[in-house]
């Protein structure tokens, strides 16, 4: 078929797009803390099983020291850390401006490796870093409209503390993803991204280990796991987005060049807004929309 790639692109964006209403879903019934240390739980299993069959290991023991390091480190700023800020985000301000803020991950990790890896860009690249980071502005500067009494449609406020949780996350996404390249390179090559994302997985999970542990906070995760349904749903959101959307995303790389596969994957912000119309009885603005196009159109440019 002569457009595989962009039928698994389409399925990868449609993946995150699913998988961030179920964990929005079970973050509003038991917290976005206690979800996360489930869905790296399931993250884990998932990942272990896939593994064996395609490898014959569990886990990536043969990876190089340094390989392990900074894979860990990028799990604990990635996995950990940012993904707090995600999850906090998705409660306060819904997936839709979660997510479009965290797409602004691909210019920060632009700036980041220029800054930092010696990376050069072109000036049309520069220009879509700018076009994106209006394209955001456009909708978390968007001030609430009065709508029809009658419409049965919700406005979604924008809150200052939602839009720096959604930020967090997004510089975490963008940390994560420079310390997993490093750690992935080697002299031969690239290191297995399936063992390398296992690797920040682990870390990750460490890390809430700990995080309850010191706190005291076991308790919530023992609630949480009482909720059948809040389980049921990130293990769902587990299974559709960071397994089936990471497998989805590589086999896309096998068909399309990266920066067109970039460019695919960078829509997921305007795929949520009919989950957000139809499914959250949310009310979006053509300002909204409109921003949220502009936003892909400078990752666009960027990745071109």
């Amino acid at each position: 078929m002569a457009y595989n790639g962009e039928i698994i692109a389409i399925a990868t964006v449609l993946c995150w797009s699913i998988s961030v209403q179920f964990f929005e879903a079970a973050s509003k019934k038991v917290g976005a803390t206690p979800v996360n240390i489930i869905r790296l739980s399931f993250a884990l299993v998932f990942f272990s099983i896939f593994l064996f069959f395609k490898h014959g290991y569990i886990l990536p023991v043969h990876f190089p020291a340094i390989a392990w390091f900074y894979l860990s480190l990028s799990g604990i700023i990635g996995f950990f850390i940012g993904d707090i800020f995600l999850f906090k985000s998705l409660v306060e301000i819904g997936p839709r401006v979660s997510m479009l803020i965290f797409s602004l991950s691909a210019p920060t990790t632009a700036l980041i490796g220029w800054i930092f890896l010696d990376e050069i860009y072109v000036f049309h690249q520069w220009i879509g870093m700018f076009v994106t980071l209006s394209g955001v502005g456009i909708v978390i500067l968007e001030r609430n409209q009065k709508i029809s009494k009658t419409s049965k449609l919700k406005i979604r406020n924008i809150s200052f503390k939602g839009v720096i949780f959604g930020f967090g996350g997004m510089f975490g996404q963008a940390l994560g993803y420079i310390l997993s390249k490093t750690g992935m390179q080697t002299g031969s090559g690239y290191l297995d991204a399936f063992s390398a994302t296992q690797i920040r997985v682990i870390a990750a999970f460490i890390c809430f280990l700990v995080f309850f542990t010191i706190t005291g906070k076991w308790k919530n995760v023992k609630t949480a796991v009482k909720n059948t349904e809040a389980v049921i749903f990130t293990a769902i959101g587990s299974a559709i987005g960071p397994f089936l959307g990471v497998s989805l995303s590589l086999l896309v790389l096998h068909y399309l060049s990266t920066g067109v596969a970039s460019t695919f994957l960078s829509l997921v912000p305007v795929f949520i807004i009919p989950f957000s119309i139809f499914l959250h009885k949310e009310h979006v603005s053509l300002r909204a929309a409109a921003g949220a196009v502009t936003a892909v159109f400078g990752i666009y440019l960027l990745m071109m």
